[in-house]
C-alpha cells in the first residue's frame, strides 16, 4: 500500500506541477526543503552526516546552512524532473555550460565508445538530454522501482529525452558492452554500491564502496572512460569532464580498483567544491556500524 501511494504521488506530481506557474512550483519545493530540514527525518540526518564528512572543519552553524542549501538543491532537482517535459530544446541547450566537452565529443567521433561515470549531483538528466540533442546515442540503466508503474513512468521520462534505458539486471552489462563497441555513449551514476560487488575506495578520509561497472566496461571494451561532475548554476547546470586512462599492466582486479579509486578522487574534487549539489541522502561510508549488504 505504501509503495502504491508513493508511486501515485510521483505520477500526480508529474501531471500537476506541469500546469501550475513555474515560480509557484519552485517556491513550493523550496518550502518543502525547509520543512524536511525542520522535520529532521532519517534521510536528512544521513545527508547531514555525509556533509560533515565532506566538510569536517565546518562549524555546526555552517553545516546547518550547508544542509539547508543541499536540501534546496535536491528539491530543485525533483521540481526540474516533474517540469522537464515542458522544456523546449532551446531551454535545455542554452542553460548548459561545459568544461572539456571535447573529451566526450572527440571520443564519440573516434568511434571507440565513451563511458561517463558520475555521482548523484546536480541534474544528470538535464546533462543527458543536452547530449541527446547533439545527436549522441546515450545508453543508461535504471533500477526497477516499485510499484512497476512508477518504474515505467521514469522509463518513459528518460526515453522521451532520447535516452536508451536498460533495466538493471544480469543482462545489462553485456548490452552496455555491445553499445560501447558500436561507438555509443554509456552514462552510469557510480558513487555508491554497498553490495559485495562494490569496490572499496578512500573517500574524504574514510572507506566508501563504489560500483565496478564503469571500470570493468572500460577494460573489456577499450572505451574511453570519463568522470563527470554536474552542478547547478543560476540558470541551469555546468558539466565538468575528466578522462581516466586505463592502466597498461596489472591484473584486471588491480586495474578495476585503480580506476574506481581515480573516479572517486574526481568525484571528491567536485563534491568538495559544490557540496550542496551532491544529493547523497543514503549511507556511503562503510566504517562505524556498517553491515555488509547481501
Amino acid at each position: 500500500m505504501k509503495e502504491s501511494l508513493i508511486g501515485w504521488a510521483y505520477i500526480f506530481a508529474w501531471k500537476i506541477l506541469r500546469v501550475i506557474p513555474e515560480s509557484s512550483a519552485y517556491s513550493l519545493f523550496n518550502r518543502g526543503a525547509r520543512f524536511l530540514v525542520k522535520q529532521n527525518g532519517k534521510s536528512v540526518q544521513r545527508l547531514r552526516s555525509n556533509l560533515q564528512r565532506v566538510k569536517p572543519d565546518f562549524s555546526e552553524l555552517q553545516i546547518q546552512k550547508l544542509l539547508e542549501d543541499s536540501m534546496a538543491s535536491y528539491m530543485r532537482y525533483w521540481c526540474d524532473t516533474f517540469r522537464f517535459p515542458n522544456w523546449d530544446n532551446e531551454r535545455i541547450t542554452s542553460t548548459v555550460t561545459v568544461t572539456r566537452e571535447n573529451l566526450l565529443l572527440d571520443g564519440i567521433t573516434s568511434g571507440r565508445g565513451v563511458i561517463v561515470s558520475l555521482p548523484h549531483a546536480g541534474n544528470w538528466d538535464h546533462a543527458g538530454a543536452y547530449f541527446c540533442l547533439k545527436g549522441i546515442h546515450l545508453v543508461t540503466v535504471a533500477e526497477r522501482l516499485k510499484p512497476e508503474r512508477l518504474f515505467l513512468e521514469f522509463l518513459r521520462y528518460r526515453q522521451a529525452m532520447g535516452m536508451e534505458v536498460l533495466a538493471l539486471d544480469s543482462r545489462s552489462i553485456a548490452t552496455l558492452a555491445q553499445r560501447l563497441r558500436e561507438g555509443h555513449l554509456v552514462a552510469l551514476v557510480a558513487d555508491r554500491d554497498l553490495s559485495k560487488s562494490g569496490i572499496d575506495v578512500d573517500f574524504f578520509d574514510g572507506r566508501a564502496r563504489m560500483p565496478a561497472g564503469p571500470a570493468v566496461l572500460a577494460i573489456k571494451t577499450s572505451a574511453i572512460l570519463l568522470t563527470t561532475f554536474v552542478h547547478y548554476t543560476e540558470r541551469g547546470i555546468h558539466i565538468t569532464f575528466d578522462e581516466i586512462a586505463v592502466p597498461e599492466s596489472g591484473s584486471q582486479e588491480a586495474k578495476v580498483s585503480t580506476l574506481v579509486q581515480k573516479s572517486a578522487n574526481n568525484f571528491a574534487k567536485g563534491i568538495a567544491q559544490f557540496p550542496h549539489d551532491w544529493h547523497m541522502l543514503q549511507r556511503i561510508w562503510i566504517d562505524e556500524d556498517f553491515k555488509e549488504q547481501i
